[in-house]
């Protein structure tokens, strides 16, 4: 059953700080390298709850999307599908381009496929600033909090940026993914309050039992 979750600004429950919204996205499932990740969007009102709380739906746009949602419960698990595809398509893409490999042919196929539905809903626009896109505004869209991400995603792909991915090196699988802003690229973990401190403390055990030994 679609989940009635209601939207509270005052609690944020999702982290914005990978430096890119198509990280972001792609870190809404926690231990997403391990063999059991832990699923941040169970529900489509889980969704709607991430697009508010990164700026990308209004208050009135994301209510009316929560109530199409209630009326149309086997509608709303199909977004929740689409959604959940692009970022399961974008971890894995970014998740090599941590690792410097190639992306997987057919992400970058579906990517292409996502891109292409959000080219439809974009238009050129000339301002005093020069030549620029515009995405048409469409309060009935209920997977208006995804097009941002792709367009992200794509201009990512095309940055020097894409360079500096990293994605947590923790052993039981984090995966979370992230811009290196450090100088020589030497940042390893998700934050060294988690992930970090966890790998220091082991360290620090191993010393010691050396030197016990």
């Amino acid at each position: 059953m679609e989940s009635q979750a209601q939207l509270s600004p005052g609690t944020p429950r999702f982290d914005f700080d990978s430096g890119n919204l198509a990280l972001d996205f792609a870190n809404t499932a926690e231990w997403h390298a391990s063999h059991e990740p832990v699923e941040h969007l169970p529900a489509y009102a889980d969704l709607v709850a991430w697009g508010a709380e990164a700026g990308l739906l209004a208050g009135e746009q994301a209510a009316g999307l929560l109530a199409a949602a209630r009326r149309q419960s086997a509608a709303a698990g199909a977004w929740l599908g689409r959604a959940i595809e692009l970022r399961e398509v974008l971890y894995r893409i970014f998740a090599a381009a941590a690792g410097e490999q190639p992306a997987p042919p057919e992400d970058v196929d579906a990517l292409t496929a996502f891109w292409r539905e959000l080219a439809q809903r974009t238009r050129l626009e000339v301002s005093p600033g020069g030549l620029g896109f515009r995405l048409e505004e469409l309060p009935a869209d209920p997977l208006a909090m995804l097009w941002p991400v792709v367009r992200a995603a794509v201009d990512l792909l095309a940055s020097p940026q894409l360079a500096r991915i990293g994605q947590c090196a923790d052993d039981r699988g984090c995966g979370w993914l992230f811009i290196d802003t450090t100088r020589n690229r030497s940042r390893r973990w998700c934050s060294m309050e988690s992930c970090g401190n966890r790998a220091k403390a082991q360290r620090h055990y191993g010393r010691v039992r050396a030197q016990g030994a």
